[in-house]
């Protein structure tokens, strides 16, 4: 599918995106796999800057705020990865309380101003239900008054073949009128975490000797290959899947057989990235990065959706009204 194969009979084709708080790239590996072409990308992080750069042949942009919506070419989608640490359930959840929730309103700034014909957010799950909800209302009825049609669902990156239980809640807000956005139905085929496991991984990824015989005094696996996960209130499960990918979290709790972490590409790897990515130096900027990460698979799904919602009965289709 590209730009050229998505054309609406009475709609124009949907051909660029705007890459907002982009990070290491995930809305941008998906959309290019589908033909898009990025025009402006932004984001904070320096580290996410270079990772971008290497890959896309493009710095981002830096901090939003500073940024003029005359500054920023016309494109047909806007993706927002928003800063999750204000919804987070690892975080302090301050919602728009927190100063990086209110980059929300400068993503509502920029639509405002560039009229994308469609809008595509992403965030941790608990940004449902956050303050009892009136983030996402407030979320929605803003894109409702900019003249979207809108809708949203939490999807599990499970449910699109990575081997990482990792949901998230996707926003989608469209120039056309839809009575129930088709949402993809998920139900691919979770890869082996085996294919996702380097063969042989350098040892300074291991676990010190005191962590990996805590993990094996605190739990037996049942299961191998699987993801030893150490919750916040010190227990221990493995799984044939990773739990989510955390940016700030301790360095050991997620371990491969209880005895080692994760090497930099099997995190990206876990999030749905080629291995054809160029990975950033810094260990540690990879963890971080890849824990901030939207998982390709799912992004790619949607995006599917969402393009096909716009095709008319010229094409075949109708869009759903």
């Amino acid at each position: 599918m590209n730009g050229d194969t998505i054309r609406g009979g009475n709609l124009p084709p949907i051909q660029t995106f705007a890459d907002l708080f982009c990070g290491i790239g995930g809305f941008h590996v998906a959309a290019a796999d589908l033909g898009l072409k990025c025009v402006f990308a932004c984001d904070i992080d320096e580290d996410a800057q270079d990772a971008y750069e290497a890959n896309f042949g493009m710095r981002p942009e830096g901090d939003i705020i500073d940024i003029r919506p005359d500054e920023i070419p016309d494109h047909d989608i806007l993706f927002a990865g928003l800063p999750c640490q204000p919804f987070s359930i690892i975080g302090k959840r301050g919602g728009f309380k927190d100063s990086r929730g209110n980059l929300f309103l400068e993503t509502a700034r920029v639509i405002a101003a560039k009229r994308p014909r469609a809008v595509l957010i992403e965030n941790v799950r608990q940004f449902t239900t956050i303050q009892g909800g009136k983030t996402i209302r407030c979320v929605v009825a803003t894109l409702e008054a900019l003249g979207y049609a809108v809708d949203w669902r939490i999807l599990n990156a499970l449910d699109f073949g990575l081997p990482q239980k990792r949901e998230r809640v996707f926003i989608v807000g469209l120039d056309v009128g839809f009575a129930q956005f088709p949402w993809p139905a998920g139900g691919v085929p979770m890869k082996p975490l085996a294919e996702i496991l380097e063969e042989n991984p350098d040892p300074r990824h291991n676990a010190s000797e005191r962590i990996r015989q805590a993990r094996q005094e605190a739990h037996a696996a049942e299961i191998r290959p699987a993801i030893w996960h150490e919750n916040k209130g010190g227990n221990v499960s493995s799984h044939p899947f990773s739990c989510a990918l955390r940016a700030g979290a301790s360095y050991n709790y997620l371990l491969v057989d209880g005895i080692r972490r994760l090497t930099p590409r099997e995190m990206f790897r876990l999030q749905g990235f080629p291995d054809s990515y160029i990975l950033p130096d810094s260990v540690s900027a990879a963890r971080r990065l890849a824990g901030n990460s939207v998982a390709v698979p799912v992004v790619r799904a949607v995006l599917e959706s969402m393009l096909k919602g716009r095709l008319d009965t010229r094409d075949g289709h109708k869009i759903p009204v």
